[in-house]
């Protein structure tokens, strides 16, 4: 399968403005690039990337006063099977977890741990570890919240979505990965493209998508707490702790969004 994806945004600043920008697709999807993943920017402006922490790429500029616009369009290619599931996967001790993978289980800014954690063991303490007690979680947390743009809330945390139950997808992920932690398994927040490949057109525009993943087996698995099924065509671009570490952009100063879009297409 051949996905085309990209975006185009545009930002008003009053006085040249610094960026941080998440933009590009993880590394590890890289090869699979038939096409450059590049941020072309209006006016041309010149820019830096590096590696965070967890491994995203990231962009740093200087937007100048007045409307910048920022766009990228590529071809990417995917194997076109859905998000796989691996009911035997266990759940891992904490003594035997990663160094590298202990950080996912603490608490984080939009993850509060000491809310939910009575519940959490409520809920889910008598399911069975590992595989099915994500999927428990993911269908709760599911079922708890009703999604709509219209209930987007940048400061909502995890047990805020869960007492209002709406929210986007940020804060289903939020939620799940929240329980997940309750109960000792990692988990950490992923963002990036997820079209309508597969399943019938959303009635929404599209916009970059967040799901989670759960370290079971000695690997991370693709949870999707909003859409709760396996989906076709995801494009990993962020991973972190919540969506704090993953923000597609962050401006160092007054800056206005102006427009905004996100294509995600199958390549016929």
């Amino acid at each position: 399968m051949r996905i085309r994806a990209g975006y185009s945004f545009a930002y008003d600043c009053p006085a040249p403005t610094p960026m941080l920008m998440m933009l590009n697709v993880r590394p590890e999807r890289s090869p699979d690039l038939e096409t450059p993943d590049r941020l072309i920017t209006d006016p041309p402006l010149g820019y830096r990337t590096y590696l965070d922490a967890f491994g995203n790429v990231c962009t740093r500029l200087v937007a100048p006063t007045g409307r910048t616009r920022f766009s990228a369009d590529f071809v990417i290619r995917d194997s076109g099977a859905p998000d796989p599931e691996v009911p035997d996967a266990e759940q891992s001790p904490v003594d035997g977890l990663p160094d590298g993978v202990i950080e996912y289980l603490l608490p984080s800014r939009y993850c509060e741990l000491e809310h939910l954690s009575d519940l959490a063991w409520r809920l889910f303490g008598q399911s069975s570890p590992g595989w099915a007690r994500v999927r428990a979680i993911a269908d709760y947390a599911h079922e708890r919240i009703a999604f709509g743009y219209e209930h987007a809330a940048p400061t909502r945390t995890a047990f805020q979505a869960h007492e209002e139950r709406r929210g986007v997808c940020r804060d289903y992920a939020h939620l799940a990965v929240t329980l997940c932690r309750c109960l000792n398994i990692p988990a950490r927040y992923c963002t990036g493209y997820l079209g309508d490949i597969g399943v019938p057109a959303a009635p929404f525009p599209m916009d970059f998508s967040a799901w989670f993943e759960a370290w079971l087996g000695g690997a991370w698995r693709t949870f999707d707490a909003r859409h709760n099924r396996s989906r076709v065509g995801r494009i990993l671009m962020g991973v972190g702790r919540d969506a704090a570490d993953v923000a597609i952009t962050t401006t160092f100063g007054p800056a206005q969004l102006t427009a905004f879009s996100v294509t995600t297409d199958e390549v016929v």
